[in-house]
């Protein structure tokens, strides 16, 4: 799969290339040839034909491709013959440019299209993997448990502090009784994007559960530094409730638990993340 993508990934950038080459060549012939009437008239209807590719396909575009020429022919002939005039050769680069530039940016979105599917489909798979949160777009308890891991083999290997942050909104079952779906959605977004944007890049960020929305973070960092991370998350989420219309007139606050890694009274992942579901009772 990933050499797959790797392989439309450069078929992607060789058509573009092509396609701005082709773009870079019609830009000259076209003040080259110097028929302004005729060269704005072909080149709506490559324009025209360019739309047709993409929305449509190559086969659709090869069939007006060669309608286009074959218009191109029956003026050549009509001055030629109506009106005994020179043709004018400046112009044949209309003959093909055209369709050269329908198959190269069927070739550069072929490619787009192809990689969009495979990202699709990881996302599904991740999605049934359980891995994945396709509402919030957020790594979920399996991840969580995962990652959990990791981070705590790295505290034995290597005596690098772990934290986790549990964050969860303040009566939230309270809350949900006086919210519309609406807000509900609005709410659940707005956290995750808060908690999101206000961790470090290499700080992960999870919700570990839906029905009572719960997130959580993993910090290399000890307590002192997640407090921190903590009023940070907290100072912006309060921010963002104030500026959101819908959730303004609500009294929404979060309450967020800090627990460190112990190994003496802990034994996996589940027992820090316990730990800090059982702070956010005390953060007041």
């Amino acid at each position: 799969m990933q050499n797959k993508d790797k392989r439309e990934s450069l078929y992607e950038d060789i058509g573009l290339l092509m396609f701005m080459l082709m773009i870079s060549a019609l830009a000259v012939m076209l003040i080259i040839s110097e028929a302004v009437v005729i060269n704005i008239i072909y080149l709506f209807i490559t324009i025209a034909i360019l739309i047709t590719t993409y929305f449509m396909g190559i086969l659709s575009s090869i069939v007006i491709n060669m309608g286009f020429i074959a218009l191109q022919v029956v003026v050549m002939l009509y001055q030629y013959v109506g009106k005994n005039q020179t043709v004018r050769w400046e112009l044949v680069f209309w003959l093909v440019l055209p369709i050269i530039l329908s198959f190269t940016l069927y070739f550069m979105t072929k490619s787009q299209v192809s990689l969009q599917k495979s990202n699709s489909e990881l996302r599904a798979a991740l999605v049934e993997r359980g891995a994945f949160d396709a509402q919030t777009n957020l790594r979920t308890m399996v991840a969580y448990v995962e990652d959990a891991g990791v981070f705590i083999e790295t505290n034995r290997r290597f005596q690098i502090p772990v934290t986790t942050l549990i964050i969860k909104i303040r009566y939230f079952n309270d809350l949900r009784r006086m919210m519309s779906d609406r807000q509900l959605q609005s709410l659940l977004k707005l956290t995750s994007e808060t908690i999101k944007d206000s961790t470090r890049g290499n700080d992960i960020t999870y919700i570990i559960q839906n029905e009572d929305p719960t997130w959580a973070i993993l910090l290399y960092s000890d307590a002192e530094g997640a407090t921190i991370a903590a009023n940070r998350v907290k100072d912006a989420f309060e921010l963002n409730i104030k500026k959101n219309p819908e959730l303004m007139s609500l009294a929404i606050s979060m309450v967020v638990g800090i627990a460190s890694w112990d190994p003496e009274t802990m034994n996996n992942p589940y027992d820090l993340m316990n730990r800090g579901i059982d702070e956010t009772q005390y953060d007041v």
